[in-house]
Order: structure tokens, then C-alpha cells, then sequence
């Protein structure tokens, strides 16, 4: 989620008021350790990691969302740039005012989707080939939108996209068309301020046979099941008090999950039970993490730095562990 004008003053509040709800430490879940900074990058540059897809080789694609850039990153840090979203003159994004990238996905033939948010008609999702080459829009979506996470379904050729401002998640069809309203709700909106921040449903990812969306505002993490028709069930709350929840991932089969708490400067491990404790800090590194990605034993995790006092946005890499796990390579 990028910067919001009146966010670093309600974040001191929040922090200040109280810490996440943390559940008893269940027997085998995951643990979180080694965390290491990989890679820094330049905030003036606008180079503000929002999400995060993974190379087979292990390194990290990432969408910089102020300098409009898709770029790569390896596990040396070195890092290259795979493609730049067009400029838009006059932009009025809902949220951030600049055009900013922001959900990013990858398909299995190395294929990338990136959603971009302008204010204008060149709001929409945007491929990225293989081989390279300029960006392409596929689908438009609502300028006065705020096109966030950005989840892909290959099995179902759908991509899935969690606009935060008109709290609905879109479904596009993988080649492109028309968006349709896949699902909306209360569970999906934002509040108004000051109850809120004006920014609804998040992150999203697709999960056994569900799509999973986070909401800032409403501090939650929701299931909405995928109907054998391909239409979207009721939406089902699993987690809550969930302060600045942005993007998220799972960390296996089952539903543990990896959720980037932004303004905090924390991951919190939810539990397939709801209940979470906070497993990365500022102190490994983290400055505004805005997603998580994970394979194997390792978690990813890109912070912007939108608004913490020492501006250093980077990826960190940590350790993934949990007893009689038998998953191969690193």
C-alpha cells in the first residue's frame, strides 16, 4: 500500500495504543529466523517495493511502484530492470495522487502481470512477455479506482484484482477483456475517516480453491471460495485485529499465512485459527514491508519505507522452518 498523506501520524497512534493479539504457539507451525537484508534500494527514485513474484532460480521480481518500473532482483542483490509502465501526464490516483505500479504476478512460462494505477484511462492490468518488450494493457479498469493486489489463477485462466477504493475484487479473463465484479461486500470496503484510512480490500491471493483478501482498513483477513461455476461464495472472515494489513502470503498447504503489517514494520504469523503473532520487526530490517512471498524454506518480504522517519526501502530474506518438513532445496 503506498503512501497515504496522513498515515505516518495515525501509525505512532496505533503503535503507541496497543500490540497484535497473539495466540499460544501451536506445535509444528512454521517458525521465522536468519533474517537478512539482500538488497536496498533508492527512495528517492522512487524505488518503493510494493509486491513480489519469484524466479525458479530464486530471485525476486518486484514492481517499484513510484518509478513505475518492474525490475529483478537476485540473490546477490543485483538487480535489473524488466520493464517501465508508460508515463501519464496529469495523474490523480485515488490513494497516492502519482501513478503507481502495483500487484504483480507471475505465470509459470515467465509471463508478468502488473496492475497500474494513474487516475486516468490508462489505469488497468498490464503484461509483461517473457522475452521483454514494452508493457501491453490487457484489461482497463475504473480510473477512480485503486487497483491494489494482484492474484493469478492459472487453472481457472483468471487473474484477480483487489481494488481498494471501490472495495471490490475484479476477475479478468488471463489474455485480457472485460473486468468483472467478481466480489463485493461490506467484508471488502474501506471506512471513511476517520474510522479509517479509505483503503478496503489489499492484498489477495489464490489458495485452495479460494481467493484470500486482506482489508486495511477493517484490520482482516478473508476467504471467498471459488464456486464450481467459477462464480465467488460468501466471504468468510478468518482472522481480525490485523493492524495495517497490506499483502500476505501462505507458507504451505495448509492455511498458516506470512502477512506484512505496514505500518508497524512487522510480519505477523496467522494461524489456520485466526490468531497471529508478530514474527519479523524493524529491528531484522523491515521498514514498511508491503508483501511477502514464499518457496521452500525461505520468506521474502519487499519493504517501501513510505513513511518511516529513515527512508530505507529493501528485501529481506529469511528462513522458513517447521518441524518434519521434508522440502527440498533452499
Amino acid at each position: 500500500m503506498p503512501r497515504l498523506p496522513h498515515l505516518a501520524a495515525a501509525a505512532t497512534a496505533t503503535v503507541a495504543l496497543t500490540l497484535l493479539a497473539s495466540g499460544p504457539t501451536s506445535a509444528g507451525e512454521p517458525t521465522v529466523s536468519h533474517p537478512r537484508v539482500v538488497a536496498h534500494f533508492d527512495f528517492a527514485a522512487g524505488e518503493t517495493p510494493e509486491s513480489i513474484a519469484l524466479e525458479p532460480d530464486g530471485s525476486a521480481d518486484l514492481s517499484f511502484s513510484f518509478a513505475r518500473q518492474v525490475v529483478n532482483v537476485d540473490k546477490q542483490g543485483t538487480r535489473r530492470v524488466l520493464a517501465t509502465l508508460p508515463a501519464v501526464a496529469n495523474p490523480n490516483t485515488p490513494v497516492t495522487v502519482a501513478a503507481a505500479v502495483m500487484g504483480l504476478a507471475r505465470a509459470h512460462d515467465g509471463t508478468l502481470y502488473v496492475n497500474y494505477a494513474t487516475g486516468t484511462d490508462a489505469t488497468g492490468i498490464y503484461r509483461i512477455a517473457p522475452d521483454g518488450g514494452a508493457p501491453v494493457r490487457i484489461a482497463q479498469l475504473p480510473a477512480d479506482g485503486f487497483p491494489n493486489g494482484l492474484a493469478l489463477d492459472e487453472k481457472c485462466d483468471a487473474l484477480y484484482v483487489a481494488d481498494s477504493v471501490h472495495g471490490t475484487v475484479w476477475r479478468v479473463p488471463q489474455e485480457g477483456g472485460t473486468p468483472t465484479a467478481w466480489a463485493t461486500g461490506a467484508a471488502l470496503q474501506p471506512l471513511a475517516a476517520p474510522a479509517g484510512l479509505g483503503v478496503g480490500v489489499n492484498g489477495i491471493q489464490v489458495h485452495d480453491g479460494a481467493v484470500w483478501v486482506s482489508n486495511t482498513d477493517r484490520k482482516t483477513l478473508s476467504r471467498i471460495p471459488v464456486r464450481p461455476d467459477k462464480s465467488a461464495g460468501p466471504i468468510e472472515t478468518r482472522a481480525t485485529g490485523l493492524d495495517w494489513i497490506d499483502d500476505f502470503a501462505f507458507t504451505g498447504h495448509d492455511d498458516t499465512v506470512l502477512a506484512a503489517l505496514i505500518a508497524d514494520h512487522e510480519v505477523a504469523l496467522v494461524r489456520p485459527d485466526g490468531t497471529h503473532k508478530v514474527v519479523l520487526t524493524a529491528q531484522d530490517g523491515l521498514s514498511n514491508p508491503t508483501s511477502v512471498a514464499v518457496r521452500g524454506r525461505k520468506a521474502y518480504v519487499p519493504s517501501a519505507s513510505y513513511f518511516a522517519p529513515v527512508k530505507d526501502p529493501n528485501l529481506l530474506l529469511a528462513r522458513l522452518d517447521k518441524k518434519g518438513w521434508a522440502v527440498s532445496g533452499e
